[in-house]
């Protein structure tokens, strides 16, 4: 249906492939290991995906496969169409796999050897997992990467090298009840007035001016952009513009304006931590406030709960910019102890990277696609995936180091206490030494 962007080839050409790209700079000897795997199959089987487990047990690998693909249970459909084709081509049985935990479960697994090939995550997770040895540098040339959004591209590096391939950003903004509120607000003061003069005119009905997730714990997700507005954030960048671990500015003056700002809403009870994961949609969807701070993930209930919608960037605030949402890129990673290196370097390098495929993950899971070509076609009929681009455009990669692991529980827990009523400077003073503590444990 859709025209590829490229051809498989041959796996026995692989190793030519990977020895002449450009871009990442891996290993290509080591790589291209012995495909005999490949080329010595005669027949050609593919394994439908796996049932999801009962537990929280790990799945364990086919090892008749000669290509084992670990993914979620949305993605598992879609994912197994297209390695039944590149079964079919290249003579080899793959096999997919649905894991429920699959960062720690890949981990885990690939230490004793018992891994899949290929899995599919975020893009967040890279710094650990090449940390722990659990995942391989990728030949991507560039003219393929060229093919990509820049941010997209940027997520996938770590220490300057390559090791995924995107297929899909995210990123938060304001979805609008168009009943509620009519225009767009530009700044979070029009959004609070909007907002406030909708419940007042509601009846009852309006029972929150903004939704927010902030829950008992806090979300960092969605405290960064406040901290944004003001040049704030959670670490530095060095020179080459990678997170520097060493440099954390939680408690910077930029990030303190941003906290004084999350206070002032939780004094005027526009912000509160009794909204969190569990209600915050359902608030939404049920017209109980014009206002929603989310991402592509709510699209779907708002659309089955008939609320009309629309979707623009996060508000400016007071004193600072614009609030800038962190940037999630989804993509595809090859392990560091693959069974055949040189098969799951050609799924992920000539298949992902493919217009069908783009477009097709994109129609499970609305995120606007990496690929600009996908993005192009989808963005031209569906404005809805324009208007979270947009939204993102001037956000950031989320960090993508180990030393994250040590931000999100003290951070999120400082913004919720100082929406509810804590000191914002003390309260992140101490966020910080948290921060910086728990990074220098390891």
């Amino acid at each position: 249906m859709h025209k590829r962007a490229f051809g498989a080839a041959a796996v026995t050409g692989v190793a030519a492939l990977l020895m002449s790209a450009c871009g990442g700079g891996g290993d290509a000897a080591s790589s291209s290991s012995s495909t005999s795997s490949a080329s010595s199959s005669t027949e050609t089987t593919t394994s439908a995906p796996a049932p999801s487990p009962t537990g929280t047990e790990a799945p364990v690998r086919d090892q008749a496969a000669d290509l084992v693909i670990w993914t979620d249970a949305d993605r598992a459909p879609i994912l197994t169409k297209y390695a039944e084709e590149f079964g079919k081509e290249n003579g080899v049985k793959v096999a997919v796999q649905i894991s429920v935990d699959l960062r720690a479960q890949f981990k885990d697994a690939t230490k004793v050897g018992k891994g899949p090939d290929v899995i599919v995550g975020a893009h967040d997770w890279l710094g650990e997992l090449v940390q722990n040895g659990a995942v391989a540098p990728i030949q991507l040339s560039g003219d393929v990467a060229s093919k990509f959004s820049e941010n997209s591209v940027a997520a996938t590096k770590f220490n300057g090298q390559t090791y995924g391939v995107p297929y899909a950003v995210e990123n938060i903004g304001l979805m609008r009840n168009t009943a509620l509120a009519p225009t767009a607000p530009k700044t979070m003061d029009e959004l609070v007035k909007m907002g406030t003069e909708a419940k007042k005119k509601s009846g009852g009905k309006v029972t929150n001016v903004l939704i927010q997730q902030v829950g008992k714990t806090g979300n960092a997700y969605y405290t960064y952009p406040y901290l944004s507005a003001f040049d704030g954030g959670i670490f530095a960048t060095k020179a080459n513009g990678d997170y520097d671990a060493n440099k954390v500015i939680v408690n910077s003056a930029g990030s303190i304006k941003g906290a004084e700002v999350l206070a002032k809403l939780g004094k005027e009870k526009i912000l509160s931590t009794n909204v969190g994961d569990e209600n915050a949609e359902g608030l939404f969807t049920s017209g109980k406030a014009p206002f929603f701070i989310t991402g592509p993930w709510s699209v779907p209930n708002a659309k089955k709960a008939g609320i009309k919608y629309e979707i623009t960037s996060l508000p400016s605030l007071a004193g600072g910019g614009a609030m800038k949402p962190f940037l999630g890129v989804q993509m595809f990673y090859v392990s560091s102890k693959a069974k055949n290196a040189v098969l799951a370097q050609e799924f992920v390098t000539n298949y992902v990277p493919r217009k069908d495929v783009q477009l097709a993950l994109f129609e499970q899971g609305g995120r606007p696609p990496a690929l600009k070509e996908a993005y192009d076609e989808v963005s031209a009929k569906d404005k809805d995936v324009k208007a979270w681009y947009e939204a993102g455009k001037d956000g950031k990669p989320m960090p993508n180091i180990p030393a994250m692991n040590s931000v999100w529980g003290p951070l999120g827990q400082a913004a919720a206490d100082v929406i509810s009523g804590k000191a914002p400077k003390a309260r992140f003073d101490a966020a910080q030494k948290e921060i910086v503590a728990n990074i220098a444990k390891g």
